[in-house]
């Protein structure tokens, strides 16, 4: 007789993602639903990963990453956020950022602690918070542009209250947190023991001449913060789940007794690539008005068409307003169009608390040029 199984996860399901995915699959639509790019890597980066390995670095590198990158690393927190973490003690590698929100996410929330989280929110978030005996509490943001009210945050702070996720740029809306957005955070925090896990795996990904708001850069928060980023979204390698934690040393401490146990050791070769390779800033620091130029392109060949839009303001997300077009509910209405007209998107709703279904859908557009048009064509047909 088969054991039963008491599930950690009762309540899971396939993810949107795996959904729209499959049924993206079957009717060969063009696929603007999943967060990656389509245009090749840096020839220049295969090549160091490629020089690594033939140099021998194919053995486990060491638990918490390799010195030479973690020294890289804490240089351009520096230099970009003007917050110095000691590459010994406050960076560690990670094997992609879910992972590292995962392991940080374990790392200091008990049975019974609450953690909130602002919604929309990626979905990786609430299972993590879930197998560790954490309750999720939720704070919708505001309206069609995602406005957070910080009254209705701080009246959702409870003695129990252990941790706060923030995440900006946001995925899936592709709207960013302001330096207001940041301080108010910072003061409703002051003179607690709450901690922050703040996402930042589109750091590198701010449009308009606007400026990422890093939890680094505010003093009274980084010193309670979690920062994840991701090698993966910045240099166009998200099969490779590399990635990092950022944090002040107590909190590393607790963050690699689970990381060591967990996954240990990240991938050797990429890491000595990537130090070499992150040395050059610009490497990164054009990475804005390069997807910048792929958003205005994105966004000025859908102008005829019924959606709506405000430009996103970070990110390679695009949401549009489909309210003009149908009443069916985001998630029918998104697997219609990869049914009938051969574009896929993501259905905003499944993010949101309750399934708010305020009509969006939302498109990836680091595509290269050619995909970008070819959805055009679509989308103005609809």
């Amino acid at each position: 007789m088969a054991q039963t199984i008491r599930s950690k996860l009762p309540q899971a399901t396939s993810s949107i993602f795996t959904v729209i995915g499959k049924l993206a699959r079957e009717h060969k639509a063009l696929n603007l639903s999943q967060g990656f790019p389509n245009f090749p890597v840096d020839p220049k980066l295969i090549d160091l990963v490629e020089e690594a390995m033939r140099q021998g670095y194919n053995q486990y590198a060491p638990m918490e990453g390799i010195y030479s990158l973690r020294e890289v690393i804490s240089e351009k927190i520096s230099r970009l956020y003007g917050m110095h973490y000691h590459p010994d003690k406050e960076l560690t590698m990670v094997a992609g950022a879910t992972q590292g929100i995962f392991t940080a996410i374990t790392a200091v929330v008990h049975k019974g602690d609450e953690v909130i989280v602002f919604k929309p929110a990626y979905d990786c978030y609430e299972p993590a918070i879930a197998i560790n005996g954490g309750v999720p509490v939720f704070v919708q943001m505001k309206g069609k542009e995602f406005k957070i009210d910080w009254d209705e945050f701080r009246a959702c702070i409870t003695s129990k209250t252990r941790l706060v996720i923030i995440n900006t740029p946001h995925n899936p809306t592709g709207s960013i947190l302001s330096a207001s957005d940041m301080k108010e955070l910072e003061a409703s925090l002051k003179g607690t023991d709450i901690l922050v896990l703040s996402d930042e795996v589109y750091e590198h990904m701010v449009f308009d001449e606007e400026q990422h708001q890093s939890a680094s850069k505010y003093p009274n928060l980084s010193e309670r913060t979690f920062v994840m980023a991701s090698f993966g979204k910045t240099f166009h390698v998200t099969g490779w789940k590399m990635g990092y934690c950022a944090a002040p040393e107590r909190l590393m401490k607790e963050f690699r007794k689970v990381h060591e146990y967990n996954v240990y050791a990240i991938n050797h070769p990429i890491q000595k690539a990537l130090a070499t390779y992150l040395a050059d800033a610009s490497n990164y620091l054009q990475l804005d008005s390069f997807l910048q130029q792929k958003r205005d392109l994105f966004i000025k060949a859908i102008a005829p068409s019924r959606f709506s839009f405000s430009p996103a303001r970070g990110t390679y997300f695009q949401l549009v307003d489909y309210s003009a077009i149908s009443d069916e509910n985001d998630v029918e209405f998104a697997k219609r169009l990869i049914s009938e007209k051969g574009i896929a998107s993501i259905p905003i709703s499944v993010f949101n608390v309750d399934q708010l279904d305020q009509k969006q859908l939302r498109f990836c557009f680091a595509k290269t040029d050619d995909t970008l048009m070819k959805a055009a064509e679509i989308i103005n047909q609809i």
